[in-house]
């Protein structure tokens, strides 16, 4: 199982948002310039991010990102859950495998993702940042 890069660069930016200093917000052109990403794909990361409330978009002049929730409320779960559009790990009806009424791989690999997801469910954003000085020399400098 792999995750979107999607998701990936919103985990990033999330930890990009939370290392600001109090007070100041992040900028779109700050996770393009970063990441390398196109602003179109930043805009669609930090819209979704927004509506799902991990993050706060505020518009205009002193506008910026920030986060929309204390670090120790963004569950990396949740997060990876709102923004993967699909959790599954094989689609066996596309084309449509002659195995599915008695293959088990199905419920395996459904065990392996509730396992995953499990694991992911125990950790928040806070849980991100404990190395912050070393991600601020990497990310802010």
């Amino acid at each position: 199982m792999q995750l979107t890069r999607h998701t990936d660069y919103a985990l990033r930016t999330l930890i990009q948002a939370a290392l600001k200093p109090e007070g100041e917000r992040l900028s779109v052109a700050e996770i393009t310039e970063t990441y390398d990403l196109s602003r179109s794909h930043v805009m669609k990361i930090v819209q979704k991010l927004g509506h799902e409330g991990f993050l706060r978009n505020i518009r205009g002049k002193g506008g910026g990102i920030e986060l929309g929730m204390h670090p120790d409320e963004i569950n990396i779960g949740a997060v990876v859950r709102a923004m993967e559009a699909n959790l599954q790990v094989i689609d066996c009806s596309l084309p449509y495998c002659r195995l599915l009424p008695e293959c088990r791989l199905t419920s395996i690999f459904g065990e392996a993702m509730k396992a995953f997801l499990n694991v992911i469910d125990q950790y928040t954003l806070s849980d991100l940042l404990n190395n912050r000085d070393d991600l601020v020399r990497l990310l802010l400098d």
